[in-house]
Order: C-alpha cells, then sequence, then structure tokens
C-alpha cells in the first residue's frame, strides 16, 4: 500500500484516474487506486480514523425540505 507517515493537517478527498478512484490526504497519504468511488471513500474514512482525526467531509445527504412521499418525514 501506499503509507506513508501521517504528519500534517488531514484533510482527505477523493480522485479519478482513468477508472480508478483512489484517496488522498493533505498530510501526504494517499490509499491504494480502486474500482470502486465507494471503497476509496472508505479508505479515507479508515485513514482518517487511524490517525484519530475528525471527517470533515461535507454530508452525503442532500440539504433541504424533504421531498414530498419521502417515509418518515412531513
Amino acid at each position: 500500500m501506499h503509507e506513508q507517515p501521517a504528519t500534517g493537517p488531514h484533510h482527505t478527498t477523493t480522485t479519478e484516474r482513468g477508472s480508478f478512484a483512489l484517496a488522498r490526504c493533505a498530510c501526504g497519504w494517499s490509499g491504494p487506486a480502486r474500482r470502486s468511488r465507494d471503497r476509496a471513500r472508505t479508505d479515507a474514512t479508515d485513514h482518517l480514523g487511524a490517525v484519530g482525526a475528525e471527517d470533515v467531509r461535507s454530508p452525503a445527504a442532500p440539504s433541504g425540505p424533504p421531498g414530498p412521499g419521502v417515509p418518515g418525514r412531513s
């Protein structure tokens, strides 16, 4: 894997290279190339957990009022 010493600030992103996605961190860490974007995001979350940093990425859920017909919401 591309493990590097985790130094500096931790802010993860995922990028795409062709049909592969990979996670990167501002500290210099880079995860392996994955065909699954979801797995690359999991790699980023795992890295943050390993170094004790919070996940500062924005939530995936859309904001704003829910649309009609959403169970449990009115």
